[in-house]
């Protein structure tokens, strides 16, 4: 199998850069999105996506634990730094009311202007949401008509909360969440009703280790995202290499990668 994948926190301390990226392709994972979380990490996703430039892209945004930590003038550095090459999305961005690291207010400011850059950019928007769905989808419907696409990273939802994404003509990220017997038992179900063309694979490393992998790992890897996508070809009956295949093609889709 050949898979892109499609979000990996690279720039984790747990990481070698170097090491990882060499098992991912040692696995088949040919590409990496490399995501950013806060404006420390822009310059160095930047330098990384300059040494690997066949094999990475990254992001550039601010997560909303981290909204409290970016002002006007980070805003304004964030348009700027995601207009350099190789930045193929706005995020990682959204909402977690979960445990309010920032506070709900700054947290739907700075991701609404995070959206009207993505507009601005015309980039794709890398989307987190935990506990905050209806704020979160009643904001991308206001902006998602002028957005080029987006995905829902790392989805852990279920049916319903799929089709609301499908209906706004995003991408769905599945991650090892759904080898989770007891946490992914929703996002299974909701699996058949992702379009084969709407399915995107991603670890979210070096989060979210596959709890049916053996051995079991202290960190989760993009070399492990062959597993995923074996367990999720169990689950709907479809071959892992016809789901590899159009997973990397829809991960080029939405990043506009030729």
């Amino acid at each position: 199998m050949k898979l892109f994948d499609a979000g990996v926190n690279l720039l984790d301390g747990r990481f070698s850069a170097d090491e990882v990226i060499q098992r991912a392709n040692d696995a088949g994972v040919a590409r990496l999105c490399i995501i950013t979380t806060h404006p420390s990490e822009w310059d160095d996703a930047y330098q990384l996506y300059l040494k690997y430039p066949d094999i990475c892209c990254y992001t550039i945004g601010v997560h909303p634990h981290n909204a409290k930590d970016v002002n006007a003038h980070g805003l304004m550095q964030l348009e700027q730094l995601a207009q350099q090459k190789g930045c193929v999305a706005i995020g990682e961005c959204g909402l977690d009311f979960n445990r309010n690291f920032s506070a709900q207010e700054t947290q739907l400011s700075v991701f609404e202007e995070q959206l009207k850059i993505a507009v601005k950019l015309q980039k794709p928007v890398y989307l987190h949401e935990r506990d905050a769905f209806e704020p979160q989808i009643a904001l991308l419907r206001k902006y998602i008509p002028q957005l080029p696409n987006g995905i829902a990273h790392c989805f852990t939802g279920g049916v319903e909360e799929a089709k609301d994404y499908l209906a706004l003509g995003l991408y769905i990220g599945i991650t090892g969440w759904v080898c989770d017997e007891k946490r992914g038992e929703s996002l299974r179900n909701a699996i058949a009703c992702i379009p084969h063309d709407k399915l995107i694979f991603e670890t979210d490393a070096p989060y979210l280790f596959p709890k049916t992998l053996r051995p079991r790992k202290r960190n989760n890897e993009p070399a492990f995202l062959p597993h995923i996508v074996e367990q999720v070809s169990d689950m709907l009956g479809v071959p892992a290499q016809q789901l590899s295949k159009s997973s990397f093609v829809n991960t080029l889709t939405l990043f506009s990668i030729d």
